[in-house]
């Protein structure tokens, strides 16, 4: 089990962030970005597993501007609640917290950052504006496809659903068309947040095999100096 902490944004901001740690030296470091259900049960778990897995991880509450400590679960109610902060996001102040979790890490060590949903749509931004990530690992991440003109500056895996109701396969064609040096996986009858064993749509084959892809792809971008 990890800790929470505070991170400084630069303009001054302090949002919470849970932070893990391996047991032993760690084979890197990793931003952890959540879904629009905050820094949640399954987000401390994506963590805990990083963890396990050797590497430290810090997952920054993004949503502490709009609303202080919000994390939710997955009912439909809490779904359509969680829903009502997405136009509430500012993208430029988002991308300050994510920075903040970055320079935090990168006193230590080398960064990648790995997200889920809006959060996958922040590690490819990430990816493309932040300098010094050795990867980034996006999980359906809905407005990749509209970023997807901006080439990232490390390298990017990017994980979607066949299925998706909320991503089409047209927009992950014109993802692997305009960004053809990234890693893109498809994963047949997955559908949103299939990696999520706390959500109906999750499905254990595709979450199994992603996951494993995205742990070899992190630690093949940390061994590369």
């Amino acid at each position: 089990m990890g800790t929470m902490l505070k991170l400084k944004a630069q303009d001054g901001f302090q949002l919470g962030a849970y932070h893990a740690d391996p047991k032993g030296a760690p084979k890197g470091r990793v931003v952890v970005l959540q879904e629009i259900f905050g820094v949640n049960h399954h987000i401390k778990s994506v963590c805990d597993r990083l963890a396990e897995a050797g590497y430290v991880a810090l997952a920054p509450a993004v949503f502490d501007r709009i609303v202080p400590n919000f994390e939710t679960g997955y009912s439909d109610a809490e779904v359509a609640k969680a829903r009502e902060y997405i136009p509430k996001v500012d993208w430029a102040k988002l991308m300050l917290d994510v920075q903040a979790a970055v320079d935090a890490l990168k006193q230590e060590g080398s960064v990648a950052i790995l997200g889920f949903c809006l959060g996958g749509t922040v590690a490819f931004l990430a990816a493309t504006k932040i300098d010094g990530l050795k990867a980034a690992v996006s999980y359906y991440g809905g407005m990749v496809a509209k970023h997807a003109d901006n080439k990232p500056k490390c390298p990017v895996q990017m994980h979607f659903g066949e299925k998706d109701a909320h991503i089409p396969l047209s927009d992950v064609d014109s993802i692997k068309q305009k960004r053809p040096e990234s890693e893109v996986h498809v994963y047949a009858g997955a559908g949103h947040g299939f990696h999520c064993d706390e959500r109906g749509s999750y499905e254990p084959n595709s979450a199994k095999l992603a996951w494993g892809r995205s742990l070899a792809f992190l630690e093949k971008a940390f061994k590369n100096k």
